[in-house]
């Protein structure tokens, strides 16, 4: 089940920033905070990732939490570090993997 999570969130990180002609993905904004636009993306990556974060054992769920929690303040831009939305969900990627092996 996790390698499932993370193939739909490798890809779907994918799509949402490397666009690719053969595929037609609008890139809706649904609405605004603080200036920022949340996109369908972005809402999309947070439902992935809080499946992957019910299915982890207790030490990883505690860690993904907090990485969730900074991914949201970021693409909210209340962190405003250039890029620290793709750092983070890059970084949940590879603990993911590394939950699989471990």
């Amino acid at each position: 089940m996790i390698v499932a999570i993370v193939i739909i969130l490798i890809i779907l990180w994918f799509l949402g920033y490397v666009p690719i002609s053969g595929i037609s993905i609008p890139d809706l904004s649904l609405f605004t905070i603080n200036n920022h636009s949340v996109t369908l993306w972005e809402i999309l990556i947070l439902m992935v990732v809080s499946w992957a974060i019910n299915i982890l054992p207790r030490p990883f769920q505690a860690i993904a939490s907090v990485l969730l929690v900074i991914w949201i303040l970021s693409v909210l831009g209340i962190l405003a570090i250039a890029g620290l939305s793709n750092i983070v969900i890059l970084v949940i990627i590879v603990g993911l993997i590394l939950s699989i092996f471990i």
